[in-house]
């Protein structure tokens, strides 16, 4: 469980392709020192579990159908990545419940600047927007963030400037793809017997 709190940028430092699993190492200074062996990292929004740590290296192994669901796949070395940490029982929730298991790809349609704000239009696939609302809260590559607009098929968000600076969002262009995580409140109000749709 993480917040989409973002605790720093990675870098890639090695991707390699095997048959049963993909070997993702990721250079961390602050994160590295918060993990262990088993562990659980937020990586681009996904969750992944420490399997070595060497130094400031974290080791990940990766299944093709992580590979096939999120952009961990499209990774090379040198790529900057989000990182976050697992949710410990005594810290503080600045964003909201994520859980590292991602719902689609989206990409980024639109960026610009409204009244000085800058803002990101992301298209998704048409089925996800009944979990949707605006106001509402959605996970993109590992940042939590506040629904501003609800559209067909696309929401925008408004990036902060620390966002900007700190998480890799600032500086993906129009047609990046970026990981998905709906609301899980939104996913078990739906669900539930009765629900209406959002």
């Amino acid at each position: 469980m993480f917040t989409g709190i973002v605790k720093e940028i990675g870098v890639v430092t090695y991707f390699s392709r095997y048959q049963k699993a993909q070997n993702l190492m990721v250079r961390s200074k602050l994160v590295s020192l918060a993990v262990a062996i088993g562990d659980s990292v937020s990586v681009n929004g996904v969750c992944l579990t420490a399997t070595k740590i060497k130094s400031d290296i974290l080791v990940f192994d990766l299944l093709a159908e992580t590979l096939k669901l999120t952009n961990l796949g499209l990774l090379k070395a040198g790529d900057r990545v989000n990182l976050e940490d697992s949710l410990k029982a005594n810290d503080k929730i600045s964003g909201h419940f994520v859980t590292g298991h991602i719902d689609c790809m989206g990409a980024i349609r639109k960026r610009g600047i409204i009244n000085k704000n800058q803002f990101i239009e992301v298209a998704v696939p048409s089925k996800f927007m009944n979990l949707m609302a605006v106001k509402g809260s959605v996970t993109i590559d590992g940042v939590s963030l506040t629904i501003v607009d609800v559209f067909r098929d696309s929401f925008t968000v408004y990036l902060i400037p620390h966002t900007m600076s700190n998480t890799i969002l600032g500086k993906k262009n129009t047609g990046k793809k970026v990981n998905i995580e709906f609301d899980i409140l939104a996913k078990y109000a739906l669900n539930s017997k009765g629900a209406t749709v959002l």
